[in-house]
Formats: C-alpha cells, sequence, structure tokens
C-alpha cells in the first residue's frame, strides 16, 4: 500500500513539473507583433482637370464656365429659319427645345441627388468625371456633355455665316492642313465615317496644336484635355429631316453657316491661354 501510495506521488510530481514546464514554453515563444499601420503618403499634384483649366480659356462661353446651379438652356441666337442654307427650320426648333431642352431637364434632376455638385461647373465636372458619385455619373456624362456640346453648336452657326476663313483661324488651318480645302474635306470625311452617333471637331491640345478629333455619343473634347475650337452634330436628330441618311451632304452644307467670327474669338481666347 505504502509503494503504491508512493509511485502515485511521484506521478502526480512528475505530471506537475511537465505542465509547469508547458506552461514556461508557451510564456517564452515570441507573439509576432502586429505591424503598426502606417499612412501612405499621398501627394497632391494638380489633377488633369485643374491642369486643363489653367491651360484652357472657359469653354461654353467667352466670359464664364456653363453652370449647374441650375442648368439653363440658352436661347437661341438666330431665328428657327435663319440657318435654311443648311438646317430647316423644324429641325432647328426639335433640335433646341426638344432635344437640347432634355439633357437640362435630365442632367437637373440627376444633381438634385447630389445638391453640392451644383457649385461645380459642367465644364469642371466633365473634366474629371471620376469624382462624381456613381449613381449618376453616366447621367453627367451623356447629358452635361450634350449641354456643353450644343452651347457651343449654336454660337458657332450664323446666318450670315459660311464662304472661307479669315484671320488666325484661316493661318493655322493652312499650316496644320495645308489649305481650307484639306481641311474642310478630311473634317467631313472624319464626321461621315462617325459611326453612330457623335461628333467632329476641330480642337486644340495642350501642345497648341490644332487636330481633328471625334467623339461618341455626347463626349466632350475636354474629357480628352482638348478644347474644341468648333464642331458639328452628326447625330440623325441634326439633320434627319432634311438629308434623311444623306449625312454627307448635310456635312458640305453645313459650311455655309459656319460662324468664323466666333471660331476666331475661339482660338484666340485658347491661344492667349496657353501663351
Amino acid at each position: 500500500m505504502i509503494i503504491k501510495f508512493l509511485r502515485q506521488q511521484f506521478v502526480l510530481l512528475l505530471t506537475g513539473v511537465f505542465l509547469v514546464s508547458v506552461l514556461f514554453a508557451c510564456q517564452r515563444v515570441p507573439i509576432a507583433d502586429s505591424p503598426t499601420p502606417t499612412a501612405t503618403p499621398t501627394a497632391t499634384p494638380a489633377t488633369e482637370a485643374t491642369l486643363a483649366n489653367t491651360l484652357f480659356p472657359p469653354v461654353a462661353y467667352p466670359d464664364r464656365e456653363l453652370s449647374a446651379s441650375p442648368a439653363q438652356l440658352p436661347k437661341l441666337p438666330f431665328a428657327y429659319d435663319a440657318l435654311e442654307k443648311a438646317i430647316d427650320a423644324e429641325t432647328m426648333k426639335l433640335h433646341h427645345d426638344r432635344h437640347h431642352a432634355t439633357y437640362v431637364e435630365n442632367l437637373n434632376e440627376a444633381l438634385q441627388k447630389h445638391p453640392e455638385l451644383q457649385n461645380r461647373s459642367v465644364e469642371a465636372m466633365l473634366r474629371d468625371l471620376n469624382s462624381i458619385p456613381e449613381d449618376i455619373r453616366e447621367t453627367v456624362r451623356n447629358n452635361g456633355g450634350g449641354h456643353l456640346n450644343h452651347t457651343i453648336f449654336w454660337q458657332i452657326m450664323s446666318p450670315n455665316g459660311g464662304g472661307e476663313p479669315t484671320g488666325e483661324i484661316a493661318q493655322q488651318i493652312n499650316q496644320t492642313f495645308g489649305s481650307f480645302d484639306a481641311f474642310r474635306k478630311q473634317f467631313n470625311e472624319e464626321g461621315e465615317d462617325r459611326f453612330g452617333s457623335g461628333w467632329v471637331w476641330l480642337v486644340r491640345n495642350e501642345q497648341g496644336q490644332l487636330q481633328i478629333a471625334t467623339t461618341p455619343n455626347q463626349d466632350s473634347p475636354i474629357m480628352d484635355g482638348l478644347y474644341p475650337i468648333m464642331g458639328n452634330d452628326v447625330w440623325e436628330h441634326a439633320y434627319y429631316l432634311r438629308y434623311q441618311n444623306r449625312r454627307a451632304e448635310y456635312l458640305n452644307n453645313w459650311w455655309n453657316v459656319v460662324n468664323w467670327s466666333e471660331i476666331n474669338r475661339r482660338l484666340q481666347a485658347v491661344s492667349q491661354q496657353q501663351g
């Protein structure tokens, strides 16, 4: 009995020593510290939108950008039937009073969901679409772009327009394209080749060079860092009542109403801004 008792006590002693050793070893196992989170330094360089603002003058008007507080449909600078050399009165009325007006209405409706955006110009929003909340981003792109594009479009046409350009725009067209005829031919070809709906533009890039560009749907050249000097709408609603599917004929006739005075002003404004 005594031997059995001593044997049990010895087993208990060994078990206790073993447990103490295990606990001591666990305390000595190094535990990796969680890395202290460090803030990633963020540079604050000028954004592309800010850079474009410094390179280019206002796009919509000579002295201001296009307000979104709220957006408003501009008045036509001529009568509906004033551009009959190229565009019939019914098309002009439908184009301005229905299509352009709808872009304005849709833009205002979208911005009501985010009233803080109404403090920004339409141009500022289009230059920095990634900053626009995702739920209205596409609406702002399409309808803000449509509002801006058409606001420019009405100003670069005139009942007294047409003919060949003079002044600085004529000089730069000749330097860039070789001649006005060569420029007009390329401009028309680009407009005719624009698949589906969109615009054809003469733009000035950040290097101060003229180039012809096209944009789909209602995208604006300013979204690509380009300043629109002049542009023609090749959506079917711009010409279909009169020309049906004859887009090339519409493009040719459109030169009869081009407002070279306004186009010269736009070129001079961006030239002075860029230096």
